[in-house]
């Protein structure tokens, strides 16, 4: 996300190298470039502008500060106003109400079924919260068989009324199902259209009107552009959302839509959708983001995916086998198991500070895995818990069990054996739990 605009922010900073002092001069040729690098990545003009010329009063006859140089200084301030442009402050969703209802709206394709699925599965296991899917999409049946196939990947109740072409009917009935089930949040996914048109208005209008939701979340597609800015302005003034949703933020390396949309509707950008999978949505959080933007990576996402994955039993489990040299390849399955549920592996890759520009050129598809799982799962269980039975004639089965080569089983073999030796010289260490001490 954002590749190109970090990539023409960095250049653009280079100007101010070596330079003593930040001058009249030497900023207005750094903001020229920040400004087009904003433009190019499909940032609203007018917001470009503003953005450079609060950048400019903020950075004018600033002295350096001895441990800085003017382009770190520089580097700050923008950070800084990107972090206000995005609205400041980490904004959470209304869950007030019993049930709490929120309302999915936006454009045909915008992915706000996929989103009401995602959202639904955060709620129930990050917040031990029982969702209610709801299908008011009656002109699209694709809408409400995709609903029913999200529903059950993550085991949530759809309500649907088949032959029914009332959502408002739909919607109320769903909430007295909800109440009568005991589900405490209905997700309530309505119609989209190819383009903004007036029964669609009145009818989400309508449906506002019947449920009274707690939250109103527009969902965008971020690879529209300005177009979705445009769009997020009509929706807005007709139902008042709560908040803005970006998806495929993992698609798009223009990005310009976040940058934009919180500023033309005033309304926060409360989560982003960076991926197909159902655990691929964060908070949006304008701090991180802009750290991400200027290339610094985002460590305390990266660690808080992490830690969603972490099974404290297993790690003391694992901890054990490290320091009894027990590791073996049934716990090497299990490990690639938990780093795949954190996200796209190119999207963990860019949290790491300076790595997002060391990949930007490399493709790392999301079953990067799948040849190593394929090898593993070949192996029989005695071979999984002891690799050094593994000898030339079974090496020969698994690639053929697996549809891979002997040589890629060698390579497996050998990188299994420095992980294991690696992870011993670590728990010889010390405990892993000392490894990160909390701040005090």
């Amino acid at each position: 996300m954002f590749e190109n605009l970090t990539d023409k922010l960095e250049r653009s900073f280079k100007l101010l190298k070596g330079q003593g002092k930040i001058t009249e001069i030497n900023v207005a040729e750094t903001l020229k470039d920040v400004r087009r690098a904003l433009l190019d990545a499909d940032v609203n003009y007018k917001i470009a502008k503003d953005f450079t010329a609060s950048v400019k009063d903020k950075a004018l006859g600033q002295d350096v500060i001895t441990a800085l140089n003017p382009g770190q200084l520089m580097v700050k301030i923008v950070h800084d106003e990107l972090v206000q442009l995005m609205g400041g402050q980490t904004v959470d969703i209304n869950l007030k109400g019993s049930p709490s209802v929120i309302l999915m709206s936006g454009l045909q394709g915008s992915g706000k079924t996929t989103f009401s699925g995602k959202l639904a599965n955060r709620l129930k296991s990050k917040h031990g919260r029982h969702p209610l899917l709801v299908a008011c999409d009656v002109y699209r049946p694709a809408a409400i068989e995709q609903l029913k196939v999200v529903g059950a990947s993550i085991n949530v109740p759809v309500y649907i009324e088949e032959g029914s072409k009332d959502p408002v009917k739909i919607a109320k009935e769903a909430l007295k199902q909800a109440k009568l089930q005991g589900n405490d949040v209905v997700i309530i996914d309505t119609a989209g259209r190819l383009a903004i048109d007036e029964q669609m208005m009145k009818e989400i209008e309508a449906i506002k009107a019947a449920v009274n939701p707690n939250e109103i979340l527009f969902v965008v597609d971020s690879m529209t552009g300005q177009d979705a800015v445009n769009t997020a302005k009509e929706f807005n003034e007709r139902l008042n959302f709560d908040g803005v949703v970006l998806t495929k933020l993992d698609g798009d390396t223009r990005g310009g839509a976040a940058l934009s949309i919180r500023s033309v509707v005033n309304k926060p950008i409360k989560f982003v959708g960076t991926g197909e999978k159902m655990e691929a949505i964060d908070v949006f959080h304008p701090s991180r983001m802009a750290d991400r933007i200027l290339g610094m990576g985002d460590i305390v996402s990266l660690v808080e995916r992490a830690q969603e994955q972490f099974d404290e039993e297993e790690a003391r489990k694992l901890q054990k086998k490290l320091a009894k040299d027990q590791f073996n390849f049934e716990d090497f399955l299990k490990q690639i198991q938990q780093i795949k549920k954190m996200g796209n592996l190119k999207d963990l890759a860019s949290m790491i500070p300076g790595m997002g520009k060391a990949m930007k050129d490399i493709e790392i598809e999301d079953d990067a895995f799948k040849h190593i799982e394929a090898i593993i799962h070949s192996m029989t269980k005695a071979e999984r818990e002891d690799a050094s039975i593994i000898d030339g004639s079974r090496r020969k089965r698994i690639a053929q069990g697996s549809g891979t080569s002997v040589q890629e089983v060698n390579r497996l073999l050998k990188q299994f054996a420095d992980t294991r030796k690696m992870m011993k010289m670590v728990s010889m260490g010390g405990n892993m739990k000392n490894m990160v001490k909390p701040r005090r």
